[in-house]
């Protein structure tokens, strides 16, 4: 048995007996069910982790790749030669994209290889309208990767802002009843109680 048939059972057993009759039963049932396919639909924490440590190492590959073509590399063994020097899940992307380049495959077959990872699209636009028009793609990555950068950036200080409100929430949920009964509810009662 897997995990997720684990987990949806004991959520089920654990219904069925806190209900206690008879009536539990289907409806525990019903709850197993119910976390069975809601665990179905969670992502797999390998590859959200895979997902996460392609977006970091985004900037850097085109960084590479820039740094590459300025070289003078083709385009396909400069990003096979960034694919050996990333390794990890992008390194594993863009290896095939290499390959498939090298291969003869179109420009946009080739570089989709990489549409599931957030903010690769920009840089397989940049890639398939540069193979399509001959602009230079050196500079549009390292604009991508610049841009990506400031992406990251304004995120995680847009992150740092909204936990800095979520940490006051409690404090406040916390201060405010201890306000009521240490300060207002005294002063309440001893008002009540001169005017009664």
């Amino acid at each position: 048995m897997t995990r997720r048939v684990v987990m949806a059972v004991a959520c089920g057993a654990a219904v069925a007996w806190f209900v206690g009759r008879w009536w539990g039963v289907p409806v525990a049932v019903l709850v197993a069910y119910g976390t069975d396919r809601w665990l179905r639909k969670q992502e797999p924490a390998a590859v959200r982790a895979a997902r996460a440590r392609a977006v970091a190492d985004l900037p850097l590959g085109a960084d590479l790749l820039a740094a590459a073509l300025r070289a003078g590399a083709p385009v396909d063994r400069a990003v096979t030669a960034v694919a050996d020097a990333l390794g990890g899940p992008l390194g594993e992307r863009l290896d095939r994209t290499g390959r498939s380049l090298r291969l003869g495959a179109d420009p946009p077959e080739a570089w989709q290889h990489l549409s599931d990872v957030p903010g690769a699209a920009r840089l397989t636009a940049a890639a398939i309208r540069s193979s399509a028009s001959g602009g230079a793609l050196a500079g549009a990555f390292t604009r991508l990767a610049d841009d990506l950068r400031a992406d990251r950036a304004i995120a995680a200080e847009s992150a740092a802002r909204r936990s800095g409100v979520l940490i006051v929430l409690p404090l406040g949920l916390c201060f405010l009843p201890a306000f009521l009964l240490a300060g207002l509810v005294p002063v309440v009662i001893a008002v009540l109680g001169d005017v009664l």
